[in-house]
């Protein structure tokens, strides 16, 4: 089969984690006899200084014609310490976001037996994680009109703004998660102070009495928090909206020890988008050390998910894991014989496609 990928590599530590998911797609594609196209676009920081916008349309329209997009990170310091800067790398992500029906933001988080000691929680309590969060992406506070400042410029303003249909769809992507899952699906909210919470669990309540065999329970953020912390164990599927997601996955990503592990998906209607969830890290940029793993692992998810190809997904999960058993990582994970950036690519593409076979 042949599959036509648009490849975004982003801003600083982009372009190197982006091009060791290529390598691993296209060992894949040896293996199991596929072909891809890939075509590369601007985004980021390193579209601005292009062309003055942070989503050039062009690279809009590569990512409407695509089967898949491959995203690497974006951000630069330049823009990130610069508060009246009114044209920002973000502005892309959630322009694209928005343009291309991102609604859902779907990141594992599993924990490698060899890696627990890495986690800075105890072995105990970390053994064992494997949790599905779900995060809402085109709707909440990132996007409601209205959002400014006062003439003054001593008052801020920030709407939170959901409908009935944005929850219920990205409801039911958790509930269809669940059921091929433990069936257990936490839905978190604040509803207890805002409005906006209180339709999340109306709704979420409403789609509960369709999946009967599914336990769905309800918790508030903070609580949410803690729990993640104390008992990551107890949670199977977590869904919520944009802001809280945005916080709890990232809060999350420290069980496995390494935020550069962790992949994500975010789910459209036609397109889909696979990145790490890492950021740009421009301080490592250039210099051969970032850790690929969460890239290369959203391509497995890129296999699962945009092309249903899940023998083939299996394959780059599995070489991945061989690599951190073999401790054969970046600098992140071995301290002590860190590997290069580019290193671990061709370890694990060869694991998947020896070049000699």
């Amino acid at each position: 089969m042949n599959f036509k990928i648009a490849v975004l590599p982003g801003d600083g530590i982009g372009p190197e984690i982006i091009e060791q998911a290529l390598k691993v797609v296209e060992a894949v594609g040896k293996k199991f006899n596929h072909s891809f196209s890939f075509t590369k676009g601007l985004v980021g920081a390193i579209a601005i200084d292009k062309t003055g916008t942070p989503l050039p349309q062009e690279t809009l329209e590569l990512c409407k014609s695509s089967d898949a997009v491959l995203f690497g990170a974006i951000g630069d310091p330049k823009y990130d310490n610069n508060p009246a800067a009114k044209v920002r790398p973000e502005q892309g992500l959630l322009a694209m976001r928005n343009e291309l029906g991102l609604y859902a933001n779907v990141r594992p988080i599993t924990t490698f037996p060899s890696l627990l000691d890495k986690s800075p929680l105890k072995k105990e309590i970390v053994k064992g994680v494997d949790i599905i969060m779900i995060r809402e992406l085109t709707g909440g506070i990132y996007f409601g009109k209205p959002q400014g400042r006062s003439e003054d410029g001593k008052t801020a303003y920030d709407s939170c703004i959901y409908s009935k249909y944005e929850i219920e769809r990205v409801i039911m992507l958790a509930c269809e998660y669940a059921m091929k899952r433990s069936k257990k699906v936490t839905v978190v909210d604040k509803a207890n102070v805002l409005a906006t919470s209180r339709l999340w669990r109306e709704t979420a309540q409403e789609i509960g009495k369709e999946f009967r065999d599914i336990q769905m329970d309800f918790m508030f953020v903070d609580n949410a928090a803690m729990q993640l912390i104390q008992n990551p164990r107890k949670f199977d599927v977590i869904v919520t909206e944009n802001m809280f997601g945005d916080i709890l996955s990232d809060e999350a990503s420290v069980i496995t020890g390494s935020l550069g592990l962790l992949p994500s998906a975010s789910i459209g209607h036609s397109t889909s988008l696979f990145e790490p969830i890492h950021g740009s890290y421009p301080q490592a940029a250039g210099k051969n050390i970032a850790n690929p793993l969460g890239t290369i692992l959203s391509a497995a998810m890129m296999f699962d998910h945009a092309f249903k190809l899940n023998k083939e997904a299996e394959a780059i999960r599995k070489a991945v894991e061989e690599s951190i058993d073999n401790d054969f990582v970046t600098e992140d994970l071995n301290r002590e014989n860190p590997k290069k950036t580019s290193e671990v690519g061709d370890w694990i593409a060869d694991k998947i496609c020896p070049k000699t076979s």
